[in-house]
């Protein structure tokens, strides 16, 4: 599943989380600064996968920085996916990312794969 990061880049000078089709799955490249700064920009892509597939793939290991925010947002996201008859895998997840979660008590919950695998 070959997905590609688009080139675009949003008011902070990064670059957004971006959907792309592989196959039949939605592909979701998590930002690197996964903070309350970025919510708005990822809550609106994941909420427009969440209307187009069944399965969804985020991929986290470009993740430098993540808060509260962003891991509850993916929760609600996976609840409301898992609801829907959706499957929700993982490309990958960054060292950052799987901490921020752990911390939280959220990375079984997400079923993250350990920081470098996909």
């Amino acid at each position: 599943m070959a997905g590609k990061r688009a080139a675009r880049q949003n008011e902070g000078g990064q670059q957004p989380a971006a959907p792309a089709a592989a196959d039949d799955a939605a592909v979701v490249v998590l930002p690197p600064d996964c903070r309350i700064a970025a919510q708005t920009a990822l809550k609106a892509e994941l909420l427009g996968v969440l209307e187009k597939g069944a399965i969804v793939v985020l991929d986290g290991s470009q993740v430098e920085r993540a808060d509260t925010a962003a891991l509850q947002l993916l929760v609600l996201f996976r609840r409301e996916l898992q609801a829907r008859g959706g499957t929700l895998d993982w490309r990958g997840a960054s060292e950052a990312l799987n901490e921020a979660a752990g911390l939280l008590g959220l990375a079984q919950i997400l079923e993250l794969p350990a920081a470098g695998l996909a």
